[in-house]
C-alpha cells in the first residue's frame, strides 16, 4: 500500500475539469502534477491557477511520475483515453458515460477488467453524504425491506440546444446518474425499464431530436420499483430528492440549500431554495468521490463506482430511449442480450 500522495494529472480543462482541479488541491493525499487540454489557452489558466505542468495527452499517459489520471475531456474521447490509461497501468476516474454506445462501452470495459489499475466513473452521487446516509439507513433495515423508490432530479434550466446533439440526450447525459443511484441503492438486477417523456420546455430541445421532461420506472428481478422524474426546469433551483419506502417506514434526502433555516413569522414559514446547480450542490460528493478513487489506489480495493457500473447504467438509459419510442416497457435482457 503506497503511503505517499497520488501524483495526479487531468485530461480537460473546463468546468468539470476546474471542479476535481479544486478539490485535488485540498486533498492532502493528492498532489496535482499537471492538466492536458486540446484548447491550450484553457488548459494553461487551469495549470497556472494551481502552479503545475501544461501537457500534452500522450506526455500524460507515458510518464511515469503519474500515478492517477482524471478523464474530464469531451464524452467522444472518453473510451480512448479510459483504454490508455489502464494500458499504462495508470489509475484512472473517468467521467461519464465511457461512451454514447453500448458496443463501445463493452470494449472499454474488456480492456478495464483486463487490466489491475484502479479505474473508478464518475458517478459522485453515490458519494453525496446525504445519499451515502440513505444509503446506510436502507442496508441496515431501518425501513424494513425496501419496497419503493421515487428519484426526483429537475435541473434549474434547460442546457443551450447545441449542447443537446453532443450530449447523447437526456436519459444518457442528465438521467443515467439517477439510473445508477437507483441501481446502487435498489442493490439487484434491473428487470425492465418503462419511459415516457417530452419536450414540454423547450420547442428546439425536441426539434433537436430530445426532450425535456420524463417519466421513468424501473422494475427489479424481485419486482421492486424505482420512480425517476426528470426536468430540465425548476424555476426554484436544483431539485434532486430521492423517497426510499420500506415495509416498515420511509426515508428521504431532501434539497440542500445554504443554511437549511427555516424561518417562521406571522406571515407564516419560509424556506430557502435549494442549492443552484450540481456544482454547489454536489460539492462535497465531488471531493469525497476523489478521495475515495486514491484511497482505492493506495489500498487496492475497488471504488466505489467502477467501469462495470457505466456500462450497466448506460444501458438502461438505451432501455429508456427505446420505451420511450416504442410505448413499451423493454427488457434490459434486449438491450444487453
Amino acid at each position: 500500500m503506497s503511503q505517499r500522495p497520488m501524483n495526479l494529472a487531468i485530461i480537460g480543462a473546463g468546468r468539470i475539469a476546474a471542479v476535481h482541479a479544486a478539490a485535488a488541491a485540498r486533498d492532502p493525499a493528492i498532489a496535482l502534477y499537471g492538466i492536458a487540454d486540446v484548447r491550450a489557452e484553457a488548459a494553461q489558466a487551469l495549470a497556472d491557477e494551481y502552479d503545475v505542468r501544461v501537457m500534452d495527452s500522450a506526455e500524460v499517459f507515458a510518464d511515469q511520475a503519474i500515478d492517477g489520471i482524471l478523464i474530464a475531456s469531451s464524452t467522444d474521447t472518453h473510451a480512448d483515453f479510459l483504454e490508455q490509461a489502464v494500458r499504462a497501468g495508470k489509475a484512472v476516474l473517468c467521467e461519464k458515460p465511457i461512451a454514447l454506445d453500448l458496443e463501445r462501452t463493452r470494449y472499454a470495459l474488456s480492456v478495464v477488467e483486463s487490466g489491475s489499475v484502479a479505474c473508478a466513473l464518475g458517478f459522485n452521487r453515490r458519494h453525496d453524504p446525504q445519499f451515502a446516509e440513505l444509503k446506510r439507513a436502507v442496508v441496515n433495515g431501518d425501513i424494513g425491506r425496501l419496497e419503493t423508490l421515487t428519484i426526483i432530479s429537475r435541473d434549474p434550466s434547460p442546457p443551450p440546444v447545441d449542447y443537446i446533439a453532443r450530449s447523447g440526450g437526456l436519459f444518457m447525459d442528465m438521467t443515467i446518474h439517477d439510473f445508477d443511484t437507483a441501481r446502487w441503492l435498489l442493490d439487484e438486477p434491473i428487470r425492465s425499464v418503462f419511459a415516457v417523456g417530452d419536450a414540454l420546455i423547450d420547442p428546439a430541445i425536441g426539434q433537436a431530436g430530445d426532450i425535456d421532461t420524463a417519466m421513468v420506472t424501473l422494475t427489479t428481478e424481485s419486482g421492486r420499483l424505482c420512480h425517476i422524474q426528470n426536468s430540465r426546469r425548476a424555476a426554484y433551483g436544483y431539485d434532486q430528492r430521492i423517497e426510499a419506502f420500506g415495509s416498515t417506514g420511509m426515508i428521504q434526502a431532501v434539497n440542500e440549500t445554504e443554511t437549511r433555516l427555516r424561518r417562521t413569522s406571522a406571515e407564516g414559514e419560509r424556506s430557502e431554495p435549494p442549492k443552484h446547480f450540481f456544482l454547489e450542490r454536489y460539492a462535497d460528493a465531488f471531493a469525497r468521490e476523489l478521495a475515495d478513487w486514491a484511497e482505492a489506489w493506495r489500498s487496492g480495493r475497488a471504488p466505489l463506482a467502477g467501469a462495470r457500473d457505466g456500462y450497466e447504467a448506460l444501458s438502461i438509459a438505451v432501455a429508456a430511449n427505446r420505451s420511450r419510442v416504442e410505448g413499451r416497457p423493454v427488457a434490459l435482457s434486449e438491450i444487453q442480450g
